[in-house]
């Protein structure tokens, strides 16, 4: 009878129940349902918050309390039990939350039991050698009391050594995509031992390229697996591996806040692209303090490699990032600015994704964000732990409509800097920057563009990838376009956090370049001169501008109204809103809706509307309510509500969050595009240079993953010459007892020819350039002895 210590009900009633074997490794069903038992029995008794009311295994708890870990992190609190139940899951987690222990205290409660299965039983995918490494070495510290045994399969290995280690049977397997498809279709491994399965920063994977390498991983996989998928955002391309690889997976979101801190200051400059380089210069020179920190965002890498010209140039330290760069030195760079060698990193949102630094001051986005969510993924590495933060945005014309975007997104109302404004309040407000902050700067980067030949080809090429960036930006929506155009002409007063002493008188100043680039003279070019020359001229203007002064007058009109169209929809928002504090009666309302919405409308254009419509219905057919079959039930608001599309997949598409690519190879790919081939004349779809071949699963895949290493590798290994003992062997039973002649032979199998002959065939099956092993080599020496003696 089994009986637990504490339990003694639990251990009579596995007694009774002790049967045949299990699935899951133990030794019988009564053990398994003791340890669901046990496992109830803990979650219940002890209090809730701590690792101890998961139910966890005495193993698994002595590794976690001796790890130092007294209370789980949010993320392991709400994934854990998740997965110790068996379902899966996807989780969004940011760097440094603690999911690593999220995903292996499961594992480690689901791989404990022995089982007689032959092969690994849980894979681990990470996207860098360095997170793989990161994650056995910690895996070893957790799980020291669970006996289990760990190997890994990492790129810039010796394969060998991969082949050998996944040989000795261990029970979980570290591993890049990259490296561990190739042991995989060397060895023809069908992974059917498999139970757990985690992809660890899968974003990441994804973002690599590696979504064929995941596929064919996933295809030998067995079905009956349990899958656990890591990611810091959610990218189309993932939510639809995760609906095909997932079997009912559950979604936990704890990732970028869904709004802006309220630490975090939002400003926004409006300015002109070709502005944008005075604006930043004097953004790290004289606004942020020296001591600070700042990100500055850009849309492609050939922005980084001209903004390093210019920073260079202007004698401010930095460092940058970006995905062509190679992985030391974007390692060497990362380390630069995390210990603050220097205060600058210049980087693209594909190159950010694997950077956390907590302590961040200020982040400038040099190219504003398509994409509202991408924005708030920006400004989110600010401002964290209640420290203070500032975001500046650079906004050109052509991004306007994502600044409108944006606002709606984050909630409430577009607001701006009025002109001659005196107050200190800019949180989400836009304003321009000064005349004086771009004639700083504006002659030194003439001069600069003109004879600094680094400077003029990075920024050549910095256009033309941003003309193949604008391609694959997604389009801001309708509404927002509309609405960006009244910003065009808009006069918008300067922004108060570029205001400076020098600045401040140079407002008057500005007002009057202002309306030198409004002035429009009255009279035109062939009008300028009174002489006897130009009276027919002269003539032919004014009558033209008498037939023509009513749309002049119009146009003037309009382009008046438009310009205090803002105030006019402010002041009265205002007033409305202070009617309805004070408790307003039904006629007053009645009256603002007149003045609101009837203003500058004609009150018989409405009646006659009016009419028309019920003209309309009276001539159009009747509908018979009782036998009419409408397109969509009635309903159907409470059967979407209802139907299965709130599961996962609703989920997800609310989370989805695509990053666009930072360089041409990239950005071609995710469109799509097409290049004109010059020798057949026509366009031709981007194609691969690399040969692949297609394997079981049917996913195509490198030619270079097919070698023939594993059979050379087993040929120089210990099985090949346990395989060469065993066929010796054969040889002497063929041959009979010792001394006596094999059958077929003239001489007997002791002979020392014959002792030749078989050392001559075991040589030929083993590659000559092997190097002996030292156990070898006396065997050789003793062989050769007893020849001597004979």
């Amino acid at each position: 009878m089994v009986e637990l210590k504490g339990f003694p009900e639990l251990g009579r009633e596995a007694g009774k129940k002790k049967g045949a074997g299990s699935e899951n490794g133990y030794d019988s069903e009564a053990e398994l349902d003791t340890a669901k038992m046990v496992q109830e029995a803990n979650r219940k008794k002890k209090k809730s918050g701590g690792f101890q009311s998961m139910g966890l295994s005495q193993e698994v708890w002595r590794g976690v309390m001796k790890k130092g870990y007294k209370v789980p992190t949010p993320i392991q609190r709400k994934t854990v039990p998740l997965i110790m139940d068996g379902k899966d899951v996807v989780a969004m987690a940011r760097t440094g939350s603690g999911k690593t222990a999220a995903f292996l205290i499961p594992m480690f409660e689901k791989l404990k039991a022995r089982s007689a299965k032959s092969g690994a039983r849980a894979l681990v995918l990470s996207p860098t050698r360095e997170l793989a490494m990161q994650s056995v070495r910690f895996c070893k510290e957790l799980g020291r009391f669970t006996g289990l045994s760990m190997a890994c399969v990492l790129g810039g290995d010796a394969i060998e050594k991969q082949f050998a280690s996944i040989h000795s049977n261990p029970d979980v397997l570290f591993a890049t995509p990259g490296r561990f498809v190739h042991v995989c279709v060397e060895m023809g491994l069908k992974l059917n031992s498999i139970d757990y399965v985690v992809f660890d920063e899968a974003d990441r994977l994804f973002e690599m390229g590696l979504g064929d390498q995941l596929r064919e991983i996933l295809a030998r996989l067995p079905d009956t697996r349990q899958t656990v998928l890591f990611s810091a955002t959610l990218p189309k391309l993932l939510v639809d591996f995760a609906k095909a690889g997932l079997t009912d997976p559950t979604l936990v979101r704890l990732d970028v806040e869904t709004k802006v801190p309220d630490t975090l200051k939002l400003a926004f400059l409006k300015t002109t692209s070709e502005s944008k380089d005075c604006v930043l210069l004097h953004l790290l020179k004289n606004v942020i303090p020296k001591d600070q920190q700042t990100i500055v965002f850009t849309a492609t890498r050939y922005h980084v490699e001209y903004l390093q010209v210019l920073l260079a140039l202007a004698d401010i330290p930095f460092t940058a990032i970006y995905s062509q760069l190679d992985p030391a030195a974007r390692k060497i760079n990362t380390a630069k600015f995390a210990t603050r060698k220097v205060n600058v990193m210049l980087v693209t949102d594909v190159a950010a994704r694997g950077i956390d630094i907590p302590m961040l001051d200020n982040v400038i986005n040099y190219q504003f964000p398509a994409k509202s969510k991408l924005f708030v993924h920006r400004v989110g590495r600010v401002a964290r732990a209640g420290r203070q933060g500032t975001a500046f945005s650079l906004v050109a014309p052509d991004e306007m409509a994502y600044y409108v975007d944006l606002q709606l997104f984050l909630g409430g109302e577009i607001a701006t800097i009025p002109q001659h404004y005196d107050g200190d309040e800019w949180h989400r407000k836009l304003g321009s920057v000064p005349q004086k902050v771009l004639d700083e700067f504006s002659d030194t980067l003439n001069e600069w563009r003109r004879d600094k030949v680094d400077l003029i080809h990075t920024r050549e090429q910095a256009d033309n990838g941003y003309k193949k960036y604008l391609k694959s930006r997604p389009g801001a929506s309708k509404e927002s376009v509309k609405r960006a155009r009244d910003y065009k002409d808009m006069k918008i007063g300067c922004h108060p956090a570029l205001k400076t002493a020098a600045i401040d008188f140079e407002e008057e100043k500005s007002d009057i370049l202002d309306q030198l680039k409004s002035f429009k003279p009255k009279s035109t070019i062939f009008e300028i001169g009174n002489t006897s020359k130009n009276k027919e001229k002269i003539d032919i203007m004014s009558e033209k501008r008498k037939k023509h002064c009513d749309v002049i007058e119009r146009n003037t009109v309009k382009l008046e109204k438009n310009q205090h169209k803002f105030s006019e929809e402010t002041e009265i928002k205002e007033n409305v809103n202070v009617g309805l504090s004070e408790g307003v009666t039904e006629e007053d309302i009645e009256s603002t809706f007149d003045e609101i919405v009837k203003e500058g409308k004609n009150r018989s254009d409405f009646k006659s509307k009016a009419k028309a419509r019920e003209r309309k219905a009276l001539l159009a057919p009747s509908k018979d309510e009782e036998n009419y079959i409408p397109y969509q039930p009635s309903d159907h608001h409470s059967e979407a509500g209802y139907s299965l599309k709130t599961g996962f997949s609703a989920q997800a598409h609310g989370a989805v969050l695509d990053f666009t690519g930072d360089d041409d190879q990239e950005i071609r790919q995710r469109k799509g595009a097409t290049v004109w081939d010059k020798k057949s004349k026509k366009y031709v779809r981007v194609q691969d240079d690399k040969k692949r071949i297609k394997t079981e699963s049917g996913v195509y895949i490198n030619a270079s993953y097919k070698t023939n290493r594993y059979a050379k590798w087993k040929e120089r290994s210990k099985l090949s010459q346990q395989e060469d003992r065993d066929n010796d062997q054969e040889d002497e039973a063929e041959a009979g007892p010792r001394g006596q002649k094999r059958p077929g032979t003239a001489l007997p199998a002791s002979h020392p020819a014959m002792k030749k002959a078989r050392t001559a065939v075991r040589i030929g099956r083993k590659n000559k350039n092997e190097i002996k092993r030292p156990e070898q080599i006396l065997k050789k020496r003793t062989e050769d002895r007893e020849e001597e003696q004979e």
